[in-house]
Parts: structure tokens; C-alpha cells; sequence
């Protein structure tokens, strides 16, 4: 084994791994896929073993790779947190936001107003499932939802903190039967069909957590649909074709849709912050102190004291990250 081993080869390791396959690794990291393959082979000569075993149709880790794996993130993490050390002050912090009527955005607001002198640069994602991939390759720093959703190989490579336990509402046209109540307990959406995203990869999370919901009150999903890029292309097809949405309180305004929150019980959709392994950077302790007082002022990270609705994995996962959450707060220096 070399004394010394080029990150970059990492990363392209890592890439290929995380992928298993070459074209999508390369596009990850906006390299040729040549130079890709010269890389991994070169990293296989200096570890002495055969990282991949490669078929004309698939990829896949041979017992030395997956071997490699967890070393090579660990070594990468750090890596990134020595160059953020020194570099975190010369560039902008990329944050998705999903949308703007969000908690992420409320965040990004609030840390914008709470520390002016940082660049905080919002892009649109339309869920964490597809903002994750971009947050392991660097091109975002941190982005918001539900972590219970992710693969367990992406999550080996995130730090979660929990910032809001959102509570579940339907949008509805302001002719449904439903419209005209304060609140819809939950039951009386039985029968109906509503629109969560399926068809569109991005938001996999989200759809699963509704499919779950679904299920246990006899709530039809809406058939796959491809993915729907930016509020007025949203507002055009649900108007189009007709649909009642699962949504959260926090959503955008529908011309002739009204939103209702969910009751009996109250379904909560959990959101966390989510930044790559060991990411500092003076921008990210402005979101996190953000959170902390905008949840702290409306009670973002307390349930309900009504019945609620939460899958047991998203519990666990919210128990979790609050560690991190309780050590990674603490710290944050911008109140």
C-alpha cells in the first residue's frame, strides 16, 4: 500500500461506487469517462487489488471494494473539511430550498437577515431524494427533508440535524366537498385519490412516506406523472388535470385551491437539515442557528399534542440526528 494516495482518485472511486455505473460516476463529476476509468485503474494499481468486476451490463464492488469504501469517505470527509477550514470565507454556501414556500427557505431567510455579510445561494430541487446525490458530490452544501427516505449508502455520507416536524395538509380545490372545513381529519379523504409526486424520482421520499399514509386510510395514489419543474408548471397541471395534493401547511399559493390542514390524527412530515460528513463553514452555523430560533419560537421540533402520524423509521431517525443536532448546535456561533 502507497504512503500516499491522490484524493481525486478517491473521489472517483467513491463515485463509481455510490453509481455502479461509469457514464453517470463521470457526469457526477463532470469529468470524461475516460479519464474516470484511468483513474480507478490507476487507484487499483496502488492498492494492489481489483476494486470493481466489470460486465458489459453492470458494475459491481468486489470484496477489496467494498473493503476501500468506508475509507475512502472517511478519508474524503476530511479532506473536505481541511479545504473548508481555509476556504470557507473566500466562496458561497448552496442551499436547496425545494421551493420557496418551505421551512428550508424560512431558514435560509432568516439566517440571510441574521448574518448579511454571508452568501447563502438557494436552487430548486424538487426533493431531498434528488438533492442528496448533489450534496455527496459537492455541487450543494445542504439541503432539507425526510432522511428515513434515503439510501443507506447515501446517509453514510451525510450529517442530519432535525429541524421540523411539519405537519401534513391536503390541497383541494375550492369546489371539493372537503373546502369549505378548518381542518380534513384524515379518514374523510378515504376513497379519494391524491397527487404525491409519484413519477418523479427527485421526491421518492416523499412519496413514499405518503404511500404509507395511504394505505392505512384507504387513500388512492395518483398514477406517476414526470417530474413537474417550477411553481407555474405545478399550478398549470394540478389545475389541468384536476388533482387534491398532499401537501404541508408550508406550501404555495394555488389560484381557485385551498389548503387544509390534516387531522385525526395530524400526519407529520419530518424535515432535516442535511450537509455532507464533516462540511464547515460559517454559513451553515447561521442555518442551523436559524432553525434553532425559528423552531424554538413555534415549536417546530415538538409533536403534536393531539393523536398524530409517524412512521416508527422516521422516529428513530429524528432521535438520531437530534444527537448531532444537540452536539452541532451547541457549537454554532451566530445566535
Amino acid at each position: 500500500m502507497p504512503h500516499d494516495i491522490e484524493p481525486r482518485l478517491l473521489r472517483a472511486f467513491v463515485a463509481v461506487a455510490e453509481e455502479l455505473h461509469f457514464t453517470r460516476a463521470a457526469s457526477r463529476l463532470y469529468v470524461a469517462q475516460q479519464a474516470l476509468s484511468r483513474d480507478v485503474r490507476r487507484l487499483e494499481r496502488e492498492v494492489g487489488a481489483e476494486l470493481f468486476s466489470r460486465t458489459t451490463r453492470s458494475v459491481a464492488l468486489t470484496v477489496e471494494g467494498e473493503r476501500l469504501l468506508p475509507y475512502a469517505r472517511a478519508v474524503l470527509a476530511a479532506h473536505d473539511e481541511l479545504r473548508a477550514a481555509f476556504r470557507a470565507e473566500e466562496r458561497p454556501l448552496v442551499v436547496d430550498v425545494s421551493s420557496w414556500a418551505s421551512t428550508a427557505a424560512r431558514v435560509l431567510e432568516e439566517a440571510r437577515r441574521s448574518a448579511p455579510e454571508l452568501e447563502l445561494v438557494a436552487c430548486f430541487h424538487s426533493g431531498l431524494t434528488g438533492a442528496a446525490a448533489d450534496v455527496l458530490a459537492g455541487r450543494v452544501d445542504v439541503a432539507f427533508g425526510r432522511v428515513a427516505g434515503l439510501d443507506a449508502a447515501v446517509r453514510a455520507g451525510l450529517d442530519d440535524i432535525p429541524v421540523r416536524y411539519e405537519r401534513m395538509a391536503v390541497l383541494l380545490p375550492a369546489e371539493h366537498r372537503l373546502a369549505g372545513l378548518a381542518q380534513v381529519p384524515v379518514a374523510e379523504l378515504a376513497g379519494e385519490t391524491l397527487y404525491a409526486g409519484a413519477g418523479n424520482p427527485a421526491t421518492a421520499a416523499w412519496t413514499a412516506l405518503a404511500d404509507r399514509l395511504f394505505a392505512e386510510y384507504s387513500i388512492a395514489m395518483a398514477e406517476p406523472f414526470p417530474e413537474i419543474a417550477g411553481r407555474d408548471e405545478f399550478i398549470r397541471v394540478v389545475r389541468r388535470r384536476g388533482w387534491s395534493v398532499l401537501a404541508s401547511t408550508e406550501f404555495i399559493a394555488v389560484p381557485d385551491m385551498v389548503v387544509r390542514p390534516l387531522v385525526d390524527p395530524v400526519p407529520l412530515s419530518p424535515v432535516s437539515l442535511v450537509r455532507r460528513r464533516g462540511l464547515r463553514h460559517p454559513a451553515v452555523d447561521a442555518l442551523l442557528a436559524a432553525a434553532r430560533r425559528l423552531g424554538a419560537a413555534e415549536g417546530w421540533l415538538e409533536r403534536p399534542d393531539a393523536e398524530w402520524w409517524l412512521p416508527e423509521e422516521d422516529r428513530r431517525a429524528m432521535e438520531r440526528g437530534a444527537a448531532v443536532r444537540g452536539a452541532v448546535c451547541g457549537g454554532a456561533g451566530r445566535g
